[in-house]
This record gives structure tokens, sequence and C-alpha cells, in this order.
């Protein structure tokens, strides 16, 4: 099966939310929640909670970072 060069536009922030929102809110869970009180099921619950609001949020916001990336290395490049 081979995937389109398109379908990177989601699939990269697919993969970078699942990372970012387990990473995160394994982080958070632990220091708001403690260690005696943390479980895993804690930990998941925030996990999906975070992802569902994290990858629509990528979908909307990475062309505008696109943009602005660009526009920073045009103007560091012109300085």
């Amino acid at each position: 099966m081979k995937l389109s060069e398109k379908s990177a536009d989601w699939i990269m922030p697919l993969i970078l939310s699942i990372v970012m929102t387990f990473v995160i809110s394994l982080v958070t869970s632990a220091i708001s929640l403690g260690m005696s009180e943390f479980t895993l099921l804690r930990w998941i619950s925030a996990w999906g909670i975070s992802w569902i609001i994290a990858f629509p949020t990528l979908l909307l916001v990475l062309p505008f970072v696109r943009e602005l990336t660009k526009r920073i290395i045009k103007w560091a490049n012109a300085n």
C-alpha cells in the first residue's frame, strides 16, 4: 500500500499530536496528581482528552506555522 505525498498533510500532525500529548499528559498528570494518586487509567484518560483537542488544532494551525516559519527564515536571511 502506497500513500500519496499529500497524505503527509494529515499523517505528520497525527503522529506529532500523539507523541506530544502522550508526553505532556504523562508529565502534567504525574505533577498534578502526585505519584500516590497517579494511575495508568487517569493518565490515559487525560491523554485521550488532550489528543482529541490537539489533533484538529494541529490540522488548523500547521499551515499558518509553516508560513510563519518561511517568513522568519526569509527575514533572518535578509539581515
